[in-house]
């Protein structure tokens, strides 16, 4: 899996939000408020098409597009990718968030995740 470019991603948001089977109409409806082309869309289309992201099949004469890639599996994906790019450890994530001020409350939440994660393993 690659990281996808933020246009593309907002074109897998609105897949995501729409379903399997989507047709180009709602697909546009949905990314009207970028003022993108009907040409921009094919082409970002294409390329997720290319990337192995989304499935397109033809029904009459529109085309139907299905995410092949959930939500969840490439925020899995991204977030570990980030984590590696920017911090390289977990630890360091962390320590970042600390330096910037987490207050008690986010603290308290944070160690219960990791309660509950460490509870998950055994």
């Amino acid at each position: 899996m690659k990281r996808l470019p933020d246009t593309e991603l907002e074109v897998m948001k609105a897949l995501w939000a729409l379903g399997t089977d989507v047709p180009r109409l709602a697909l546009d409806h949905s990314l009207r408020s970028f003022q993108w082309s009907r040409n921009t869309i094919n082409t970002y289309l294409t390329r997720l098409v290319e990337k192995g992201f989304v499935s397109v099949h033809r029904m009459g004469k529109s085309n139907l597009y299905t995410p092949l890639v959930s939500r969840e599996e490439y925020l899995s994906f991204d977030s570990q990718s980030v984590l590696k790019r920017l911090y390289g450890t977990p630890r360091n994530f962390v320590a970042a968030l600390a330096r910037d001020g987490l207050d008690r409350q986010e603290l308290d939440e944070l160690r219960a995740f990791l309660d509950q994660l460490e509870e998950e393993t055994k």
